[in-house]
């Protein structure tokens, strides 16, 4: 089953674009909407401004919580199908930016991309940051009518 379930999310994270992604200052949440992409082993990644709120919160608690759904038609009714994670997340540095983008321009072909080098400089207002999720929760009704609710926890690698 696990391999059906570690399939499924792997086809929902190639078909989505959009992540919800939740960060937390003095017991206080944040969530913020983030354009995503992931790489073979599951992480995520997305670029952001560094003075944005759930990027400094990232900085100082990298404890993280997210959730990402593929767009509905119908609505209310329809059958459910979406995804939840947790895990730890950080900025990116080195050759981990050079994935990232690469991964990146791969699915938002049309973005405009900044360049290398100013992405690696610290200083710069923009950087990528990484989630390593620890598990999944897959939600789907489609294809689990009768348990929609789908673990898939990661190892360590």
């Amino acid at each position: 089953m696990e391999g059906v379930v570690e399939n499924l999310v792997r086809e929902y994270l190639d078909e989505a674009k959009l992540m919800q992604i939740a960060t937390a200052k003095e017991n206080r949440p944040w969530v913020a909407s983030v354009w995503y992409v992931n790489d073979d082993k599951l992480n995520l990644y997305f670029i952001s401004r560094r003075a944005r709120r759930h990027s400094l919160e990232i900085k100082e608690n990298e404890n993280v919580a997210g959730a990402i759904v593929v767009p509905h038609t119908v609505g209310s009714g329809e059958k459910v199908r979406g995804l939840q994670f947790e895990g730890t997340a950080r900025e990116c540095k080195g050759k981990e930016i050079e994935k990232a983008k690469e991964i990146y321009i791969e699915k938002y072909s049309s973005a405009e991309i900044i360049p290398t080098e100013k992405l690696k400089d610290p200083k710069f207002i923009a950087s990528f940051y990484m989630i390593k999720p620890k598990m999944f929760v897959l939600f789907d009704e489609v294809n689990f009518p009768n348990e929609p609710r789908q673990e898939l926890w990661l190892k360590e690698k």
